[in-house]
């Protein structure tokens, strides 16, 4: 099972970390939410916890509960700009579904 981080979400995160001033990297993880079931969730962690799998990439650590891995396995993590907004971006392969208005997906 893996998690990619581009480049490109790699700089935000080193910079979001640099702001805060401490952390060892970004959890990722999902929540039940919406009206397809899940939605997604980005946090910084100050700690890996002992169910974390920990992903090194682009010298920035990404940390997922074991939990969650099943439904982010493979998933593709992005930072973009569209228009006057910047985001994290998801491509997750586990995705069977979203909602209309893009808040929730079902695996």
């Amino acid at each position: 099972m893996s998690i990619t981080v581009t480049e490109n979400a790699a700089r935000q995160i080193q910079k979001q970390l640099q702001k805060r001033g401490t952390g060892v990297g970004l959890r990722l993880g999902v929540k039940a939410s919406g009206c397809s079931g899940y939605a997604y969730v980005l946090d910084y962690a100050d700690q890996a916890e002992a169910d974390d799998v920990v992903f090194d990439q682009h010298d920035v650590k990404v940390l997922v509960k074991q939990a969650d891995l099943d439904k982010l396995a493979g998933i593709q993590l992005d930072y973009a700009r569209e228009g006057f907004n910047e985001a994290f971006k998801f491509s997750n392969p586990n995705v069977k579904a979203t909602c209309g208005c893009g808040e929730s997906f079902s695996v």
